[in-house]
């Protein structure tokens, strides 16, 4: 195997796929990198065994060959060299040469056969969707932070993929809030799959500022993400997802309109005295222009702050202080929608002149 190729496109590539390559004491070659040379083609492979990280790279000229390598020892060796310095990277049975200008090294590395096998999305049967990457990327950050790190509740520690009404919907929910975001508009093919966050979160950072659109593969138990060069193969969650729309209050009678930053600033400030009881703070309305946001504490003292904004009705709730945070971070708009009804019923929160996004915060008991 032999492979010519800048210091930029190769430490580029093995960044990309470094990150997930943490070997297990059963299976060692899992902190390896495949180089894989096929008929010009070049690929840098790792797995964690749930998911795979494919990174095709442009070369110069390149030998056929296989062999795996230490993938964080080759990752920070490449970074330390020079940038615009050309690589060759040459193996000898297990021997990896690398050479760039006055530079030199050699790697012990290993035969291929022992790296697990990738799975593969069988192109014929697989659903697939095309993002623009902005869209793409916006969304899953605005969703994501509502799953879950419960282990005993698999379903939940991953982002739900579904359509209805001839729309892709991803959602995710923790128990205490739940996030919806419509991704395409309109859609003909079908899809119920539970994406890992772990998986997501590695295809943000796999993310270029050339990239301009994802392509979503999914079949019966895998899902592709393709970045241009970068491929992201994951295994899916095998679990049922709850029926989250049944979770979405269809009337809630208290709906004000608040100026988001103004609504933040006072919730942080509640936050601030709500810590030794557990991050409760109480919002409330009040007939015919006040919003407040309070929090009490016996160890601390109180806070009370108010937003003027018309009210048609009067109600409160107690709400956690840091989800409410959370929600409001991820909406965008100047002004947002924030409805709830009483103590029991969750609270909506929505971009005003963006529907397509929506955020539960469940409300605490009194």
């Amino acid at each position: 195997m032999k492979i010519k190729v800048t210091q930029e496109k190769l430490s580029k590539a093995l960044n990309n796929v470094s990150r997930i390559a943490i070997g297990k004491v059963t299976l060692p070659i899992l902190n390896n990198v495949l180089i894989r040379v096929e008929q010009k083609k070049v690929s840098l492979v790792t797995t964690n065994l749930d998911m795979a990280v494919i990174d095709f790279l442009p070369v110069s000229n390149s030998e056929d060959g296989v062999v795996t390598v230490p993938a964080k020892l080759l990752a920070e060796f490449v970074s330390n060299l020079p940038k615009g310095e050309t690589i060759e990277i040459e193996s000898k049975d297990t021997k990896v040469e690398i050479k760039a200008g006055k530079y030199s090294s050699t790697i012990n590395g290993t035969i291929a056969d022992d790296f697990p096998e990738l799975p593969e999305i069988e192109e014929k049967n697989a659903v697939v969707y095309k993002v623009g990457i902005e869209e793409f990327k916006n969304s899953i950050s605005q969703v994501i932070i509502a799953s879950s790190n419960d282990l005993t509740r698999p379903a939940l520690t991953g982002v739900y993929f579904n359509t209805y009404n001839n729309c892709l919907a991803i959602a995710a929910t923790d128990g205490y809030r739940l996030t919806e975001k419509i991704l395409i508009d309109k859609v003909e093919s079908e899809v119920k799959a539970i994406v890992p966050s772990s998986s997501l979160q590695e295809v943000l950072r796999s993310i270029n500022d050339d990239d301009e659109e994802i392509e979503i593969s999914f079949n019966e138990d895998l899902v592709r993400f393709r970045l241009g060069e970068v491929e992201i193969v994951s295994k899916l969650i095998d679990a049922s997802y709850p029926d989250y729309q049944k979770l979405i209050p269809k009337n809630n009678e208290i709906k004000v309109i608040l100026n988001r930053e103004e609504l933040i600033r006072v919730t942080k400030l509640a936050a601030l005295f709500a810590r030794s009881v557990g991050g409760s703070i109480i919002c409330e309305a009040k007939t015919p222009e006040t919003f407040s946001v309070k929090s009490v504490a016996n160890e601390y003292g109180e806070n009370d702050s108010e937003i003027n904004t018309p009210i048609e009705k009067d109600g409160r709730a107690n709400f956690n202080s840091r989800f409410l945070i959370d929600a409001l971070n991820s909406l965008e708009s100047k002004e947002i929608e924030f409805e709830f009804s009483n103590h029991v019923s969750p609270a909506i929160l929505r971009n005003k002149k963006d529907p397509k996004y929506t955020h539960i915060v469940m409300p605490l008991n009194s």
